[in-house]
């Protein structure tokens, strides 16, 4: 999906991205992001990179780094200002074009990003280059279970999601409609050994990934050589 689709997609949800989005993942994806942001080593200036309303830059607050929010969209900035108020600089812009200097930050995080971007290859070289030499970057993505999960999960993306997007209105019919395909398009062009190529290739090494949930969410994180 083009970056200029994401933005248009996510634009309305700000106000009830965080209640339903726990709501939605059963739960989870509270639980993922404190999974991501126990990757980074402690202490440091960390870049979060599609900060959306803040969840994970209030994570990192918490465990005491040094913050600064990344997001394309003014309107989930908006409500990540109001969750974290002067504590972090956040910075509309995007992905694809990061305003900082080379090695400005110590570590990145990222969040449900390579999904929206045009060139996943290209947004990963950006996103490592404003990281110093050592320091780690940890990414939080859907995944797509296997084994005896697997049918369970299409039917949650293929039914339950799309009827919840319809009873939530608000922008959320289109998500409960897009989302599943997304994730499993996604999969499918990048399986995790293309996609740990792509770290690679970006100058990312120590590669480790942890599949989350029987595989519904999936952490990647490596250190930048």
């Amino acid at each position: 999906m083009p970056a200029v689709e994401a933005r248009e997609l996510f634009a309305p949800l700000g106000p009830t991205y965080d209640r339903v989005g726990a709501v939605l993942s059963l739960g989870q994806d509270p639980l993922w992001r404190r999974f991501l942001v126990s990757r980074l080593p402690p202490r440091g200036h960390v870049l979060d990179v599609a900060t959306g309303t803040g969840l994970v830059a209030a994570e990192l607050l918490r465990r005491g780094f040094d913050v600064t929010g990344l997001d394309q969209s003014p309107e989930m900035l908006a409500v990540a200002r109001r969750r974290l108020g002067a504590r972090v600089e956040l910075v509309e812009a995007s992905a694809d074009s990061i305003p900082f200097e080379d090695h400005f930050f110590d570590q990145l995080t990222f969040t449900y990003l390579l999904r929206y971007v045009d060139d996943p290859r290209a947004t990963l070289v950006e996103l490592a280059r404003v990281v110093r030499s050592g320091g780690v970057v940890a990414s939080l993505e859907f995944g797509v279970p296997e084994g005896l999960s697997r049918p369970l999960w299409d039917v949650y993306v293929g039914a339950v999601l799309p009827l919840a997007g319809r009873a939530l209105r608000n922008g959320w019919r289109e998500v409960g409609d897009f989302l599943g395909d997304s994730i499993r398009d996604y999969w499918e062009t990048y399986p995790i050994g293309r996609q740990l190529e792509l770290w690679h290739a970006a100058g990312l090494r120590d590669l480790e990934v942890r599949r989350l949930s029987l595989g519904a969410g999936v952490v990647i994180w490596g250190r930048k050589s």
